[in-house]
């Protein structure tokens, strides 16, 4: 009876390891400190209490719950083939599924509240009441729990003695691959599943833009095309990379056995898109910095 897993890493491939620390090194100190920034910048500073940065707060949150698994692969990185229990394999694989679901409906939502904004402006507060801003949250938390349960419930029970992992952690594809109880029914629910918490909300995403970007282009001033294009292109970067690369992971067929191209393409979603968040509404934000100089000015300042 299986009771750990081997995870392969990059144990293959001594030479890219300290590039691949260097990588995670600095992805994972610019998660933690960009989004814990933003989270306090936004509680902190009452003119970001809106709904845009209110969901901007969640979104930083779920990123910094998503890098939770970063630091033991950092240590594991110079190891060679590092073991992982079954049951912690179990945990840090749904814990992970939960917060990746979570923030494809969070990206949604920000769409649809840019689409408000800027489509129905002059009724975006009564659109985009607390209520209902809550409510969204709290049914993308409660989505991605029932999807992650039902996972749960059809995981495989038997590994006859298969226990590598080709992948940095825990992954749901990379573990049913390693099964020999039936696992078509989980397969099938992972399918189903990615249409349904990946596609429509991505698809969600591309039409609510197309409408923005109709709406933007018979804006009147230049200045306010302008201002609208900045806002929504920095969303726009966030949803390319993260949809993208889950896209292909989930949506292609698969192999019997895990690839590195699997590796590279899940640290794209895993890495880069936590990673890109806090430099693309930090650094193309004036209210998120106005909110810093003001709260860092007045302590430097007393």
């Amino acid at each position: 009876m299986v009771t750990e897993f081997i995870l392969i890493g990059l144990s293959d491939y001594p030479k890219a390891q300290a590039v691949f620390f260097s990588f995670l090194l600095m992805a994972y100190l610019i998660i933690i400190l960009g989004n814990g920034l933003i989270v306090i910048l936004i509680i902190a500073d009452p003119h970001l209490h809106t709904p845009m940065y209110f969901f901007l707060c969640v979104l930083s949150s779920v990123d910094f719950m998503i890098s939770s698994t970063f630091p033991e692969v950092l240590v594991n990185c110079f190891l060679y083939r590092p073991t992982i229990s079954l049951y912690k394999c179990l945990v840090q694989m749904y814990v992970g599924l939960l917060f990746f679901v979570t923030e494809c409906f969070l990206l949604a939502i920000m769409a649809y509240d840019r689409f408000a904004a800027i489509c129905q402006a002059l009724h975006y507060f009564q659109i985009m009441s607390w209520r209902f801003c809550i409510s969204l949250v709290a049914a993308s938390v409660g989505l991605s729990s029932l999807s992650t349960v039902i996972n749960v419930l059809l995981r495989p029970t038997d590994f006859c003695g298969q226990r590598i992992i080709n992948h940095f952690v825990c992954e749901l594809q990379s573990l049913l691959k390693l099964a020999c109880s039936d696992t078509r029914a989980s397969e099938l629910f992972m399918h189903v599943a990615s249409i349904f918490l990946v596609m429509l909300p991505f698809c969600f995403i591309v039409v609510t833009y197309v409408r923005i970007g109709l709406a933007v282009l018979r804006m009147s001033t230049t200045t306010g095309r302008k201002k609208a294009f900045s806002t929504c292109s920095s969303h726009l970067a966030v949803v390319s990379v993260f949809f993208g690369t889950i896209i292909i992971m989930y949506m292609k067929p698969q192999a019997k056995s895990s690839s590195d191209q699997d590796k590279v393409i899940s640290l794209l979603y895993g890495a880069l898109t936590p990673m890109l968040n806090p430099l693309i509404y930090t650094l193309r934000n004036r209210d998120v910095k106005g909110a810093f100089w003001r709260l860092f000015g007045k302590k430097m300042s007393q």
